[in-house]
């Protein structure tokens, strides 16, 4: 829970610290990991200074746009448990180092001084008094958050400990409602010179305590300073130690958390635990790395690792809104961008958490009536596409996610997902049900007076509403409930019915030579139009969102979203004109610039490769976009991280296995190391991919031959055993795609086509030969 770190004066600060040449703010304790929307959270921040200037504490400056530190990026320092920056404040012009670590719900600063104050603090810079000045630092906790949203707040300071305690209701970022917050802090390393309150540019050691609200005047962006503060005596080592405790319950459980979790303001302990905890972790996935590989690789992907276990956070036992025995995890933040690989991801190397997750947001549902979609800070964030929640919880039972699970009460969630529009389907649930069981497709101008939410996005909602009723079916099938597994099988291929065959992509003005798209349908089966182009990095990138006017695809164009059909690709194979001009959509779509790996709904099509029996070509495609967009530097992402998404994605495409997220399929491409092992934490067993022929260069690249437990492997994708039961899967790698491997029909990953009860795929390659299923 506990994510402490500098808050810099950014526009991009979604997580608090980024180095883009921004002012420091102060230090806050809890953060959200690399999400788009607003800034997230950084409530209750704390600011140090060595002392007032003239020591008249009315000389201090308050306001955070006034006050900000220099920050020295050659002294940052960072590590998981760990943040370090050498800050210059402008008070007494006087450069602090700022350490940080955390336990779960505690976060500990260490503040460390220079010996003397900067000369230009004094009148008379060439006295002895410079000589003999000693620091008096000043510290306050400020009642406000990253995005100055603060509704109330309130503080109050201890007279004879200095124990500091406030509390703030605050909007989040990317959603709708409020939180409520609470932190409690402690010092040690000087003794107490005094303490009170302050607000505006003003302080007084009286009263102790202090209560704001908005007043209808000074609302964002300028929300009124305020809150409280400690002086201290000189610290007879040049340093203070700031112990923050957290909660969402209460000031009391705050400064209980602290407390037990971090009794003596052991700085060194604290990291050394923190450190050890994530040592754990990671230590579940192991590769080989030559001593001559270019280094941005291994850096690249443990850093994605560690990215992809910052998010979601476990807040259990800080539910301010019921009493469960139930996990509690938040941040779900959105279930959009974290179904396709962040869950899947630590399906594989964090069971138990994800199993914890699963188990969260089956209790929100018990509690608020559907599950989350997008959630943070106790908060419902807003549904982007469909209810992804539902992929989530299939692809767990699929990969055998079972321990204390109700899968009773999980089914029944799911039907509520897939039967019962909410009234504000804006933020959970799906929206236009009645259009949809009755239509077969969400019509651009749907009516459906039976609930709110946004009126946009009819053809990424109606993808993603066919895929979400898929994995239904599939889990009703597995339950034995044929009827719900027929029902909503059928439902799961209403993605077909808004493809227009006749549809053509312009683009710069030619023709692309394309036929055949997704295209927005009226509610009397009429079609519209929008430009299949519209959305991607070449026309009108960052018109399609929530917005009125963003169009009828979300975060992407139609020619992506002509591809998703994750469950159906034979018949989206077929439909698109058979496996050549699929190769031929798909390369175009690549080389043309339409495609931007930035946004999650991206990540599959770099693998559909494998369902037309070329595995190889996916597999060159990774090793473009990773080499080219994801760098081990600090613009190394090509978008949002997500909360992890962009981590997740990178480690699974560097390990060379992508999951197809709601089924039991993992395409294999080839691994950017020779050997990779992932050790199952719950079983103890270890699945290992080793790679004959790789080299550094990434010239041999191509699949030509693989064995699992040394037997004759030709297909293209393996299934969750592997990892659970352990094994070794060895590939044979060359510099061009071979004729062979996973190109036979029966070497394709599965896909499930319903028409007219009949399994449909049939198409011809150049050199003649015939595929069917």
């Amino acid at each position: 829970m506990a994510k402490a770190v500098a808050d810099s004066h950014s526009g991009q600060a979604m997580g608090g610290f980024t180095p883009d040449d921004s002012q420091v703010l102060g230090f806050s304790h809890m953060h959200d990991s690399g999400t788009g929307g607003g800034m997230s959270m950084g409530a209750l921040p704390i600011f140090i200074t060595a002392g007032c200037p003239g020591d008249d504490i009315n000389r201090c400056v308050f306001n955070k746009m006034n006050r900000g530190y220099m920050p020295d990026y050659n002294s940052l320092s960072v590590r998981p448990g760990y943040f370090a920056l050498n800050v210059t404040e402008t008070t007494l012009n006087t450069t602090l180092r700022a350490e940080m670590t955390a336990s779960n719900k505690t976060a500990l600063y260490r503040f460390k001084f220079p010996e003397y104050p900067d000369p230009i603090s004094f009148p008379n810079p060439n006295t002895v008094e410079v000589q003999t000045a000693k620091f008096r630092p000043f510290l306050f906790v400020d009642l406000s958050d990253l995005a100055n949203t603060r509704i109330e707040g309130s503080a109050s300071v201890d007279a004879e400990t200095s124990r500091m305690t406030a509390s703030g209701r605050f909007v989040p970022s990317f959603g709708t409602g409020d939180y409520q917050i609470y932190i409690c802090a402690d010092v040690k390393g000087a003794p107490i010179k005094n303490n009170g309150v302050f607000i505006n540019t003003r302080a007084g050691a009286e009263p102790k305590s202090i209560n704001v609200t908005r007043d209808g005047v000074n609302n964002p962006p300028e929300i009124l300073p305020a809150g409280v503060w400690t002086q201290f005596e000189p610290p007879p080592e040049r340093e203070i130690l700031v112990r923050v405790g957290l909660s969402f319950v209460s000031e009391e459980k705050a400064c209980a958390n602290a407390e037990r979790e971090i009794p003596d303001f052991d700085f060194e302990g604290t990291l050394d635990t923190a450190v050890a905890a994530w040592e754990d972790k990671l230590s579940v996935v192991s590769v080989e790395i030559p001593p001559d590989m270019d280094p941005q690789y291994p850096k690249g992907f443990w850093s994605g690792i560690y990215r992809t276990m910052l998010s979601p956070q476990d807040y259990t036992g800080e539910n301010p809104f019921w009493e469960s025995d139930e996990p509690y995890y938040d941040s779900f933040y959105c279930i959009w961008d974290s179904f396709r690989s962040i869950h899947p991801f630590l399906t594989l190397i964090d069971p138990q958490a994800q199993t914890d997750m699963v188990r969260a947001m089956i209790d929100i549902y018990r509690h608020e009536g559907k599950l989350p979609d997008c959630r943070m800070s106790f908060c419902k964030g807003f549904t982007q596409g469909g209810s992804n929640a539902d992929i989530v919880l299939v692809d767990a039972y699929l990969k055998n996610l079972t321990a204390n699970i109700d899968w009773n009460t999980a089914y029944e969630a799911l039907i509520s997902d897939a039967e019962d529009e909410p009234p504000n389907w804006a933020v959970e649930g799906r929206g236009g049900l009645k259009s949809w069981k009755e239509l077969h497709y969400i019509p651009a101008d749907d009516f459906d007076p039976y609930g709110s939410g946004p009126f946009t996005r009819s053809v990424s909602r109606t993808v993603e509403y066919a895929y979400d009723d898929f994995v239904i079916g599939t889990l009703a099938a597995l339950l034995g409930k044929t009827e719900d597994a027929a029902k909503y099988r059928e439902r799961g291929t209403y993605w077909r019915n808004l493809f227009n065959p006749t549809t053509r992509s312009v683009l710069r003005a030619e023709d692309t030579n394309f036929t055949g798209f997704l295209q927005p349908r009226f509610a009397n089966g009429s079609w519209g139009f929008q430009d299949p182009a519209r959305c991607s990095p070449v026309v009108l990138q960052h018109a399609c969102y929530l917005n009125p006017n963003g169009g009828e695809t979300y975060e992407g164009p139609i020619w992506l979203y002509t591809l998703f059909a994750p469950g159906h690709m034979s018949s989206l194979i077929t439909l698109l004109g058979g496996p050549e001009s699929f190769v031929k959509r798909l390369d175009f779509m690549f080389t043309s610039g339409l495609l931007y790996i930035g946004n999650e709904v991206s990540f599959l099509s770099l693998f559909l490769y494998h369902y037309v029996g070329r595995p190889g070509r996916s597999t060159y495609r990774v090793h473009q976009f990773i080499p080219a967009q994801f760098t081990a530097t600090w613009g190394g992402l090509p978008g949002n991280d997500d909360s992890g998404a962009m981590g997740s994605f990178q480690a699974f495409a560097m390990m060379g296995i992508f999951p197809n997220a709601g089924q039991d399929v993992y395409l294999i491409t080839a691994p950017f190391f020779p050997e990779v092992s992932v050790k199952n934490p719950q079983t103890g067993k270890t699945a290992t991919v080793k790679c004959k022929n790789w080299d550094k260069e990434y010239h041999n690249i191509y699949i030509q031959s693989a064995k699992l437990d040394g037997e004759v492997y030709t297909k293209s994708w393996l299934t969750h055993k592997f990892f659970l039961e352990g094994g070794m899967l060895e590939l044979v790698l060359g510099d061009t795609e071979s004729e062979t491997w996973g190109r036979a029909l029966e070497d394709l990953p599965p896909s499930v086509d319903i028409d007219l009860g009949r399994q449909v795929f049939e198409s011809r390659w150049a050199d003649g030969t015939v595929i069917r299923a």
